[in-house]
């Protein structure tokens, strides 16, 4: 698989990488055959996150082995130093290995102060001299804060969400970041499974030569298709255009991308799925929407306590208990319909 370089790291790392939030979600045996044949194809570089339960445990497990033929990016969710380190030595041990190549601050709400010897960011600086970690990293879910942190030239890497429905605002963090040097890594590039066709976004985003795209893979079958794409990548062409031009007419506007932020929800409701469930209902196959069980999950809608757990903490700052009641009507209309057929 070719391989691209991360910025001023000069790691080498293969044009797709491996996002590994998805495996939480299956065994650990599943999750080693789907690593190991990631691996064997190509794919030299895997991120995961302290917060992703048993994501880093089952890359140790699976690659533990190859460790010094991959590179691993974790992230941690740390508010202080001390926390930060903690969850670097669980994210150590987790992994089976006595570095991490990259240890990214996991979506904060502000900048470290880098002169304060006690912030997130000197923590950082730390781990880096002891031998940790090799480089630092920030992700965010924000254009403005993702746009200050390229501005301080701080941070050796930024991980953001793009894809084909990407705005032009966000766009500019690319052309910034190559300016500084500093590497880009696109999440959410199927923006949370809205985006139906990857070869449209694979295409879209293979445009840059400093983005590396980590996809969210759980299944053989997924990893298949990005193989699929990487031995032989589909043309931004004018017929590509036209496909994407169609998903940015469609997917127009504020809707939630499912990252999850807002999770848990004290009454069951799952959230990221059920803020977005009439474009799902559009875009993917809808008979599992029908069943008894799921509707049985989007009543709960009905029993929100508006706490404001989720709307405080929507990295795009969306209106989550209103956008919720919305859904739920689209969903009752169209369940309606369907129930008549």
């Amino acid at each position: 698989m070719d391989k691209i370089r991360l910025g001023r790291t000069n790691l080498m790392v293969s044009k797709s990488g491996f996002g590994a939030l998805p495996i939480q979600r299956i065994s650990f045996e599943e999750t080693k055959r789907i690593l190991r044949a990631a691996y064997d194809h190509g794919i030299n570089f895997f991120d995961t996150a302290r917060m992703y339960t048993d994501s880093e445990e089952k890359l140790g497990y699976a690659l533990a082995d190859v460790r010094s033929h991959i590179i691993i990016a974790t992230k941690s969710q740390a508010k202080d130093k001390k926390t930060l380190f903690s969850h670097l030595e669980t994210s150590l041990k987790n992994l089976k290995t006595d570095y991490v190549d990259l240890l990214q601050l996991h979506n904060p709400k502000e900048i470290p102060n880098p002169e304060d010897a006690e912030s997130l960011y000197s923590g950082l600086v730390e781990a880096k001299q002891k031998g940790m970690i090799r480089f630092i990293g920030f992700t965010n879910h924000n254009i403005k804060t993702a746009m200050q942190v390229a501005e301080s030239e701080l941070y050796d890497t930024i991980q953001f969400p793009l894809n084909s429905l990407s705005s032009d605002e966000d766009l500019k963090l690319i052309d910034l970041c190559k300016k500084k040097d500093i590497g880009v890594i696109a999440m959410k590039g199927l923006s949370g499974g809205l985006i139906t066709n990857a070869s449209t976004t694979f295409a879209f985003l293979r445009q840059f030569d400093n983005v590396v795209p980590i996809w969210g893979i759980q299944k053989m079958s997924e990893l298949e298709e990005f193989i699929a794409l990487e031995k032989n990548p589909p043309v931004l062409d004018e017929a590509m255009w036209k496909l994407i031009h169609k998903d940015q007419t469609e997917l127009a506007g504020n809707f939630c991308r499912g990252c999850g932020y807002c999770m848990p929800c004290p009454v069951g409701i799952e959230i990221p799925t059920q803020a977005r469930i009439s474009l799902l209902l559009a875009r993917a196959p809808y008979q599992p929407f029908m069943e008894d069980s799921f509707k049985g999950k989007m009543d709960l809608i009905n029993q929100c306590i508006e706490c404001g757990h989720c709307k405080n903490h929507c990295p795009y700052e969306l209106d989550t208990p209103n956008l919720l009641k919305r859904e739920l009507k689209k969903y009752y209309e169209f369940y309606e319909g369907y129930m008549k057929k």
